[in-house]
This record gives structure tokens, C-alpha cells and sequence, in this order.
């Protein structure tokens, strides 16, 4: 009878440490899993943002179109018939009354005019829209340039 109560409190003791053991197990690979879960997407996360800031272009006034109280918001380059980046997409706010014509010139990372173009703005003080600057089929937009309007 001790033997039998002995062995049946060892097996008790066996069977609770083995599940208790288990469910430590589980919980370690878990908390694994979340921590390179996360850990994964950090690094998407930063990847993204990496090629975010990489494909930016640098978007700029002169400052007559300031004065004359233009801004500008969001924009996008994007692909014409072609596949050449040489469309821009630009969102522009008014801050006073407007109606002209608009140049945008293209340059490359190295500072060369790449492309120009011209486009008709015209809006009311408190107003804002999106406008297209066509560039020539050839043009092609990269990454890292700027966009100048006069």
C-alpha cells in the first residue's frame, strides 16, 4: 500500500510537471514567435519607410507663385502610355486668386533639366484641386529629383 501510494503520488507529481513544463514550453514559443513577429515587422516597417524617403522628390516654388498664394500639398509620379515616369500629380491650394499658366521643370539627382512642361492653374482664394504637368514621353522622373514651378 506504500508502495502503491508513493508510486501513484509520483505520477501525479511526473504528470503535473510534464504539463506544467508543456504549458512553460508553449508560452516560450509564443512569446518567441511574438517577439520576431515583431521584429520582422519593424523591419518592413523600416524597409518601407527606406524606400519611401528614397523615392521622394523634392517639390519646389518660386517664390512669385508663393506670393501670389499658391502652396502645394500631395503629389505623385506617375506612368504614362510609355511606362517612363513623366506625369506629375500635383495638389495645389490657393490662397488667393490664380489663373496662369504654370512651368514645371524635371532635373535629374546630378541638377540637369531632365523636362518641362506647362500647365493652366487657376483657382479661388480658400480653393484647392489636383492638376496634371505632362511631361514630354521621353522624360523620365527618378527618384531623388526635383521639380521646380515658375
Amino acid at each position: 500500500m506504500k508502495l502503491y501510494s508513493i508510486s501513484t503520488g509520483l505520477a501525479l507529481l511526473m504528470f503535473l510537471s510534464c504539463n506544467q513544463l508543456g504549458h512553460k514550453a508553449k508560452e516560450g514559443v509564443n512569446k518567441g514567435g511574438e517577439v520576431v513577429g515583431e521584429a520582422a515587422t519593424e523591419f518592413f516597417e523600416g524597409v518601407s519607410e527606406g524606400v519611401e524617403k528614397t523615392l521622394e522628390c523634392e517639390i519646389e516654388l518660386s517664390k512669385e507663385l508663393k506670393v501670389k498664394g499658391l502652396m502645394t500639398g500631395a503629389y505623385s509620379i506617375e506612368s504614362k502610355k510609355n511606362n517612363n515616369n513623366n506625369k506629375m500629380v500635383l495638389y495645389i491650394i490657393f490662397n488667393d486668386d490664380f489663373n496662369r499658366y504654370v512651368i514645371a521643370k524635371a532635373f535629374n539627382k546630378n541638377g540637369l533639366e531632365i523636362g518641362r512642361t506647362k500647365t493652366k492653374i487657376s483657382g479661388q482664394a480658400g480653393e484647392a484641386s489636383y492638376f496634371d504637368f505632362d511631361f514630354d514621353k521621353r522624360t523620365d522622373i527618378g527618384f531623388r529629383n526635383k521639380i521646380t514651378l515658375e
